[in-house]
């Protein structure tokens, strides 16, 4: 098929919009979606100043999504001096897994000229997920220890860098995926965290705890077409699934999505469409609430509901097997 714009051959289908595109039209198209996005996320306030810039840490795994977002954010704001972009990229002690993506990740930033820190679960938490993996003492999956670890470090490394936003990779296959979770496990709560902190537009909860505001940018582009624009702007992503990687319910709503988006184009689009509103009803319903009880971890001093956070609660389960 022909580009339906300048006739040239065609390397995308979109079907849910019936859109063919050759490789030019197609890598314009994610840019100007992903930059809609900044704006109607009101990234950058209208008072930034090169006096005064806003920080942005950027989550970069190395992999197709965190990579692509980096590229399009360093081509946008790279040279603009109201914004100071740095990258932040954490080892999970992975064995032949995470290294080589951070050195996708090092050849990136490198390349960008992007401020580039990198940090480990060894030194800042005492773990390896590899040797997490082999104790498993809460008997779950490994993506749930993890999930907990890389959150935790991606907020205190933002906040320890003054960053004004921390911006991640999630794609619309992401966003959909864990909207369908939420709606299916009727986790009205989960909901109302999910929209403050990335349908916000930004996290309430900076307004009154140690957290950075983050966003999402990629949130409207499928998984599919953030991995061809990675190939086609022949970006250095690491694009191999983790070795431990076990989030059988997040994999059976992917394979959900997948067969109704392929019999249904659009189904993505329409259920973010429609759990965006109803996930703001939801952070209305709950925001007097969420961070009232709020205090500090006995052990590490970040913010938590109880007296040890769940970070910790994890780390000492680990320590004690």
């Amino acid at each position: 098929m022909d580009c339906d714009r300048c006739g040239r051959e065609a390397v995308m289908h979109a079907a849910y919009s019936g859109a063919h595109l050759c490789d030019d039209h197609f890598r314009a198209s994610v840019e100007k979606r992903v930059r809609r996005r900044v704006r109607e996320d009101g990234l950058l306030p209208a008072d930034a100043s090169p006096e005064d810039p806003e920080t942005w840490v950027i989550g970069l795994s190395g992999g197709k999504d965190s990579v692509v977002l980096t590229h399009l954010l360093a081509e946008t704001f790279g040279r603009d001096p109201r914004v100071e972009l740095v990258a932040l990229s954490i080892h999970e002690g992975i064995e032949g897994y995470r290294d080589e993506s951070l050195d996708a990740s090092r050849a990136l930033t490198a390349e960008l000229d992007l401020s580039h820190e990198v940090v480990s679960y060894a030194d800042e938490l005492g773990v390896r997920m590899d040797d997490v993996v082999e104790k498993d003492p809460e008997d779950m999956a490994a993506c749930a220890y993890c999930g907990v670890f890389r959150r935790d470090l991606l907020e205190s490394y933002a906040d320890e860098l003054d960053a004004d936003k921390l911006l991640t990779g999630h794609n619309l296959d992401d966003e959909a995926q864990t909207a369908l979770m939420n709606f299916f496990e009727g986790d009205l709560k989960q909901m109302a965290k999910h929209f403050d902190a990335s349908l916000g537009p930004f996290d309430r909860r900076a307004e009154t705890a140690h957290f950075v505001p983050r966003a999402k940018p990629l949130r409207d582009v499928p998984e599919k077409e953030v991995a061809l624009y990675a190939h086609l702007a022949d970006l250095p992503a690491h694009i191999t699934e983790c070795p431990h990687a076990s989030e059988a319910y997040r994999g059976e709503i992917q394979e959900l999505l997948l067969g109704m988006e392929e019999d249904h184009p659009g189904t993505r689009h329409s259920i973010m469409a429609g759990y965006e509103e109803l996930a703001e009803l939801a952070a209305e319903r709950y925001r007097e609430d969420d961070g009232a009880d709020l205090g500090e971890c006995d052990r590490c001093g970040s913010s938590t509901g109880g007296r040890i956070c769940r970070k910790c609660r994890l780390v000492e389960s680990i320590e004690a097997v």
